[in-house]
This record gives structure tokens, C-alpha cells and sequence, in this order.
């Protein structure tokens, strides 16, 4: 079915009744991204940078990546405030104004000095969490392997921040009971969004970082079998409302190229056919990939970074990293459907989103319709940095 990418304020379709729902009905418009890094260099230049000491093979200092997008791309001004690193994506949430704002947290917010010995290590400072609600973010995904960066009391640090900024959060929890339970986010009119978090080996989770019963960690999925999407189908049940939207978010696979393993397919249509998800998040990937609309729900395989700190390394040009994707879908309310689906382009400069010129736009247009074509999804560009989702 082909899309439309005609929009009307507050994200309801001006041409619903050509999709299969009611037009009289409200949309619910998702602000979704992948990988949100706010430690290291980011949380250096922030009001109040933490300790910049790394426990890293060849850094040794925070600052070190600071001064690498320095030589990159020039002086960035310290400290900078909490709306900073959003640049040009406010812009476009302002008149946007999505529903919910779900984005992939792959930062712990402590002070814990209790690093694990792991290589990479993220850590904000708790005093600059403001730099989440500057972006007014409504959900951060947990269930990822950077989040027990530095042991349990970082994760227990990083759970009140959020609670204490008025943040919900899910996939991680201070036991199993909590990292499985959805976040619920309230989307108009008695309907909701529900989040649900989840993490798979295969994105590097340590398997000792799963919840127990009475001990803290994230919901780590067993597999990607048969069995793993019916038990997630009885909790979906046991939550869920008739006019809920609910999202899976699944930190999986590994950080670079563009394949999509077979059973992470399997396990996205199993999620959708039985446990009654109306979006697939999938994360991990450093780049985005591709975009399957499946049954009239949006699987997004692998999101990209949206916020990092790696301008200056070098090694992976390629894939071009630095250009990160505000992801919009917009669903019917009442029956989860997709009815337009539309994304924003950015580039990372001086740890800041800037709007993706129109070459790099059309390059990751191309690049996107490369590797959704195997799913029949087109990608359309529209002007500026935008593009438009057609299946």
C-alpha cells in the first residue's frame, strides 16, 4: 500500500479514510531515534562536566574526544546549555509536536567511580540531565550495553535522574518485575503509548546484566524464538489497552553493516502478528538501516546514532555515522495502523544536529532505498532534509 506524506498539524492525515481507518480519529505521531550517547566528550562541554577520567585501551581523558571534533570541525564553545546538542531537531519537534518522544539512552547518569572493565565506558553527570528534558524527551529505552557501563549503582543513579526529572523509562528496572514493565506514556483522548524495552546478546549485553528477581539490570531477551515472542505476547496482554500504541524497542545486532539476520525478521513479524506490537524499534547499529512496513506497522532494523561523540575518529567513513534520522510515524490511534510516515535528516557537527544538506540527504535516501527495497519500501525525497516513507 502506498503512503501518503501529506500532513496535517498534530500529525493526523489529511486522506485517512484511504488507509483503512477513521479519518474522524486522532493520529499518533512517534518521535523515535537510535542511539543516544551524552557521556564522554558530550557530557564535558555540558554545565557541569563530570569526572573526564576513561578506563579506555588508547584514552585516557573525556576531554580527548572533545579536542578530536575540535580538530574536525572547529572550537566548540564550553560550557554550552542543555539545549545545545539539539540544534536544528527542536526546530522540528516544535512543529512536529509528536505525541511521544522515545529515544535509546546509551548513557549511564552517575558519579559511580565502579567502572566495568569493558573498553568503553559512558557516564553523564546527574546535574546535566536537564539536557533530556531541554528536548523534552517522554521515554528512555534502557535495555542496551552501555547502561551497567559503570555497575549497578550506576544504573540505580541513572533510574532516580530519571525519575526525578518526571522521565519513564524502560528495559531496565531495579529488578526483573520493574525491566519488564512497559513504560506508559498518556497520547490523547484515553489512548496510550506503551513502551516496551528489550535487549538481545547480540548487541554485546553481558548475560550477568539481566534483571533477576530481587537484583537490578535489564530485560534481556533469552532468543529470538517462537517461544520468547509468546511470552512477551501474555505480558503485552496482561498491560494493554484497546486504543494503546505499542512499541517495541529492542536493542540488537551488531554495530556496523547492513544485514538483517533471518530470525531478527521472524522475530519483528512475530511481534507484530501475535504479541500485537505497532512498531518494531531496533537500535545498536551505528547507521541506519533498513525499513520494513510490515502488515501496516513500521519495523525500523537498526536506527543509527543520533547524539554522539566520535567526530574525528576515523575508519568507518562508509557508513556515514554522522548523519543521524528523527524517525516520525505516524499511527492511527485506534487501530495502530500506519498512515504517513516521514523522516528528518541531521548531521553531527561540533556534538550538535544541523540539518543534512541535500546531498547528504540524498545519499542516505539512496542508501535507504538500497536496503529497504528486499521489503518493498521506497524512500521519496521531499525538500529540505526530509524524507518520505512509500509502500
Amino acid at each position: 500500500m502506498a503512503s501518503a506524506a501529506l500532513a496535517l498539524p498534530g500529525g493526523a492525515s489529511a486522506i485517512g479514510d484511504m488507509f483503512g481507518h477513521d479519518s474522524s480519529g486522532s493520529a499518533v505521531t512517534l518521535f523515535l531515534c537510535g542511539d543516544v550517547m551524552l557521556g564522554r566528550g558530550i557530557d564535558q562541554i555540558l554545565p557541569h562536566p563530570g569526572d573526564p577520567q576513561l578506563h579506555e585501551p588508547w584514552v585516557s581523558s573525556a576531554t580527548t574526544y572533545v579536542e578530536l571534533a575540535e580538530s574536525a570541525h572547529g572550537p566548540i564553545p564550553r560550557p554550552v546549555d542543555y539545549a545545545y546538542v539539539w540544534g536544528d531537531a527542536l526546530d522540528t519537534l516544535r512543529r512536529i509536536e509528536p505525541t511521544a518522544r522515545i529515544i535509546n539512552l546509551e548513557t549511564s547518569i552517575t558519579e559511580s567511580k565502579d567502572f566495568l572493565p569493558k573498553g568503553i565506558n559512558y557516564k553523564m553527570h546527574p546535574a546535566n540531565a536537564r539536557v533530556l528534558t531541554a528536548a523534552d524527551i517522554d521515554c528512555c529505552v534502557l535495555a542496551n550495553n552501555h547502561i551497567l557501563d559503570w555497575g549497578y549503582s550506576g544504573l540505580l543513579d541513572t533510574l532516580e535522574t530519571l525519575e526525578q526529572a518526571g522521565i519513564q523509562f524502560a528495559g531496565a528496572g531495579r529488578d526483573a518485575a520493574s525491566a519488564a514493565a512497559p513504560a506508559v506514556l498518556p497520547a490523547g483522548g484515553g489512548a496510550r503509548v506503551l513502551v516496551f524495552g528489550f535487549g538481545a546478546a547480540t548487541s554485546g549485553i553481558a548475560t550477568g546484566w539481566a534483571a533477576e528477581r530481587a537484583e537490578p539490570g535489564v530485560d534481556l531477551l533469552p532468543d529470538l524464538s517462537d517461544a520468547t515472542v509468546e511470552a512477551i505476547a501474555a505480558r503485552v496482554q496482561a498491560a494493554r489497552r484497546s486504543e494503546d500504541v505499542l512499541v517495541a524497542s529492542i536493542h540488537w545486532g551488531g554495530n556496523w553493516g547492513y544485514e538483517i539476520p533471518p530470525e531478527q525478521t521472524a522475530f519483528a513479524h512475530g511481534l507484530i502478528d501475535r504479541a500485537g506490537f505497532d512498531v518494531v524499534h531496533g537500535h545498536s547499529s551505528h547507521h541506519a538501516k533498513a525499513i520494513e512496513i510490515y502488515e501496516g506497522r513500521p519495523i525500523l532494523y537498526g536506527c543509527g546514532d543520533f547524539l554522539n561523540d566520535y567526530e574525528g575518529i576515523t575508519g568507518k567513513e562508509e557508513f556515514r555515522d554522522d548523519l543521524a534520522v528523527m524517525y516520525l510515524p505516524a499511527l492511527a490511534a485506534a487501530r495502530g495502523n500506519l498512515v504517513e510516515f516521514s523522516l528528518e535528516v541531521f548531521r553531527i557537527r561540533k556534538f550538535r544536529l544541523q540539518r543534512a544538506s541535500r546531498e547528504d540527504t540524498r545519499w542516505l535516501r539512496a542508501t535507504l532505498e538500497r536496503e529497504s527495497r528486499r521489503f518493498g519500501t521506497r524512500l521519496e525525497w521531499r525538500e529540505a532534509n526530509r524524507l518520505a516513507a512509500r509502500w
